[in-house]
C-alpha cells in the first residue's frame, strides 16, 4: 500500500510503498476513505516533542471501510463504515472500562490515516450511520474535541462566551456552544478570514482583531466573558484569556502550545479565574459527535475547504505550516 511517512523534522512527508497491514486478535483493517489534516500533526513534525518518531504514519482524523477483521472481533464486520477514535490503550484498566481511554497509563495517540489502509482495534471504531459520508466520518474526531472542550467548561445556560481562534477546533467549539445553551457567542482571531465561517457555525459576533485584544473584546462584549476558550495554542493567549474573563470566570485551554509560554499569575489569582485544560474526549463524547451529522447538521461540513490525493498531500501538508486560506483539508488516499 501507499502511505505518507514522517522521516524527520525539516523534511516533507514521503509517500512510499509499504506492506499491507494484517489484523491481529481484536483488530480490524480499514480502507481509509478520508483523513483530515490536523494542526497537531503540523506541530509534532516541527517541534522536538518525540510524538512523531521517524517512520510514523500520521493522520488521526479518519474514517474508512472495514476490509478485514481479526480473531475475536464481534461488533464490527467487513463492509462497515467506521470512524476511528485514535486513542489506543490497554483496554482493561478502570479508565478504559469506563470509556475514558485518554487517561489510561498506556494511552497513545494513533495515526495511520495518511495511508491507503490502516489497522486499529475494534474497540476504537464507531460504526457510521448510512446517512454519513466518509467526509462526515473524518470530521467526527475534531467535532469530539470541540464537544469535550465545551463539556470541560462548566457552561451554564445563557453564559457569555469568547472563543479565541477560528480554526477547526475553535469552530467545533462554537458549534457545540450554540447547541448547549450558551448565551451570546463572541469569537476573535488573528484575521477576519474565517469570519463568515465562524458566524455560520453559530457565533453571534466576530470581534475585529486589535492591538489590545482583551480591551477590544471587553468593549465588544459589554464586559468580560463568563468563559473564554483558548483554541489556538500560541504564546500570550492564556494571559489574553485571563484578562478577558470576569471575576471567578473560567478559561478553557484547548490550544496545543508546544513551546514555553508565560502569564502573570496575579492576574488570575486576583480574579480567582479557573484555568481548565481540555484534551481528547471520552468514548461517549466521540459517539455523540456523530449524532448532529446524522440528523443533518451541515455546519461542520463547511470547514472542509479542499480534498487532495495521498500523492499530492506532502506539499499541501507543508504549505499549511504558513497561514493559508484553507480550513480543513481532507486526504483521499484511494
Amino acid at each position: 500500500m501507499k502511505a505518507a511517512i514522517f522521516k524527520e523534522m525539516g523534511q516533507p512527508l514521503a509517500v512510499e510503498e509499504i506492506p499491507d497491514p494484517t489484523p491481529g486478535p481484536g483488530e480490524v483493517v480499514l480502507e481509509v476513505g478520508r483523513c483530515g489534516i490536523c494542526g497537531s500533526d503540523l506541530h509534532v513534525t516541527e517541534e522536538p516533542t518525540n510524538l512523531a518518531p521517524s517512520g510514523k504514519i500520521l493522520g488521526h482524523e479518519y474514517a474508512g471501510e472495514v476490509i478485514a477483521i481479526g480473531k475475536g472481533v464481534e461488533r464490527i464486520k467487513t463492509g462497515d463504515n467506521v470512524a476511528v477514535m485514535p486513542l489506543s490503550s490497554c483496554g482493561e484498566c478502570a479508565n478504559c472500562l469506563a470509556g475514558e481511554p485518554a487517561w489510561c497509563a498506556k494511552r497513545q495517540v494513533d495515526g495511520g490515516g495518511y495511508a491507503q489502509y490502516s489497522k486499529t482495534y475494534e474497540r476504537q471504531c464507531i460504526k457510521l450511520p448510512s446517512t454519513l459520508s466518509m467526509e462526515d466520518g473524518a470530521l467526527v474526531e475534531p467535532m469530539a474535541v470541540g464537544l469535550h472542550t465545551v463539556a470541560q467548561s462548566g457552561l451554564k445556560p445563557g453564559d457569555k462566551v469568547l472563543v479565541l481562534g477560528a480554526g477547526p477546533i475553535g469552530l467545533a467549539t462554537i458549534f457545540w456552544l450554540k447547541r448547549m445553551g450558551a448565551g451570546t457567542i463572541f469569537v476573535t482571531a488573528r484575521t477576519t478570514q474565517r469570519k463568515e465561517l465562524a458566524l455560520n457555525m453559530g457565533a453571534d459576533v466576530f470581534i475585529t482583531p486589535s492591538d489590545d485584544p482583551p480591551a477590544a473584546a471587553i468593549e465588544a462584549m459589554g464586559g468580560p466573558a463568563d468563559i473564554v476558550f483558548e483554541c489556538v495554542g500560541a504564546s500570550g493567549l492564556i494571559q489574553q484569556s485571563i484578562l478577558s474573563t470576569r471575576m471567578r470566570g473560567t478559561v478553557v485551554v484547548a490550544g496545543l502550545c508546544f513551546h514555553s509560554d508565560s502569564f502573570i499569575p496575579a492576574s488570575a489569582v486576583v480574579r480567582e479565574v479557573r484555568i481548565q485544560p481540555a484534551a481528547f474526549y471520552s468514548l461517549q463524547e466521540f459517539q455523540h459527535a456523530v449524532e448532529p451529522l446524522d440528523r443533518g447538521a451541515v455546519e461542520p461540513r463547511m470547514m472542509i475547504t479542499d480534498t487532495v490525493s495521498l500523492t499530492d498531500m506532502p506539499p499541501v501538508f507543508e504549505a499549511l505550516r504558513e497561514r493559508t486560506t484553507q480550513c480543513k483539508v481532507m486526504v483521499k488516499p484511494g
